[in-house]
């Protein structure tokens, strides 16, 4: 049924099963369409019995954790309530951010307006990411960001509410795709062609975690490697709007 659906695993043990996911997939099935292709029911019909431990969003791509059985879920599940695992985010967000570093720490409430996602609110949740620039272009920025809690929508909520929306994010910024015509000066195209975007979804990756394994209380440290849409945005960017 999922043949045609491809990811990359990072590491597998007895207990546990990191992997990177590509950006497309849900991790959990959708709550109104249950034939739409998940990560869980992916790995169900491989291990059999699969335990979520955390959830990245639909069009996120990057590392995940999967526990085999339930002490290693409970554990894990322990360990990212209680803010002990390391979650890093890389992602490109829309004008230059002046800062090295930011600590963004604006409590996040599910929108009460009926719409979707997240809005800052004093009644919401504790939520704290660490922004740390990585690069600047002429009109965007490289970012690695730390989320110390894990809140839904945090990432894109908090470089939203700082006045830089993820570069690509037709929820909390105004673009839905990112194309080489608009950084690259003098952009010419055949008569009939048609521009395709480098990159048409939220610009963001689960770029590494850090925890301790449940059972032998070894320090893990895994990282995702860039999907091509990613990787390509970032090259485009470099060689078109660097400021070096």
């Amino acid at each position: 049924m999922y043949k045609d659906i491809e990811f990359d695993i990072i590491f597998e043990d007895d207990d546990l099963l990191a992997l990177n996911k590509p950006a497309g997939l849900l991790t959990i099935p959708d709550r109104y369409n249950k034939k739409i292709p998940c990560l869980s029911r992916i790995l169900e019909d491989k291990y059999g019995k699969i335990f979520v431990v955390h959830r990245l969003d639909k069009e996120t791509s990057g590392l995940m954790i999967f526990a085999k059985n339930p002490e290693t879920h409970k554990n894990l599940n322990t360990q990212f309530q209680e803010k002990q695992v390391l979650k890093i985010y890389h992602a490109v967000v829309g004008g230059v951010v002046g800062r090295d570093k930011t600590d963004v720490d604006i409590p996040l409430l599910p929108n009460p307006f009926g719409g979707a996602g997240v809005i800052p609110s004093a009644r919401g949740k504790e939520s704290l990411t660490i922004i740390t620039v990585l690069e600047r272009f002429r009109s965007s920025t490289f970012v690695e960001c730390n989320l110390v809690t894990g809140r839904h929508h945090q990432l894109r909520a908090h470089v939203a509410a700082m006045g830089h929306p993820l570069l690509i994010d037709d929820l909390y910024g105004e673009n839905t795709e990112f194309m080489l015509s608009s950084i690259k000066r003098k952009f010419n195209m055949k008569k009939h062609d048609v521009e395709r975007p480098i990159i048409s979804r939220i610009t963001m990756h689960a770029f590494s975690l850090d925890f301790l394994h449940p059972i032998t209380n070894e320090k893990m440290h895994f990282e995702a490697e860039y999907p091509k849409d990613f990787r390509v945005m970032l090259q485009v960017l470099r060689k078109y709007s660097s400021i070096n």
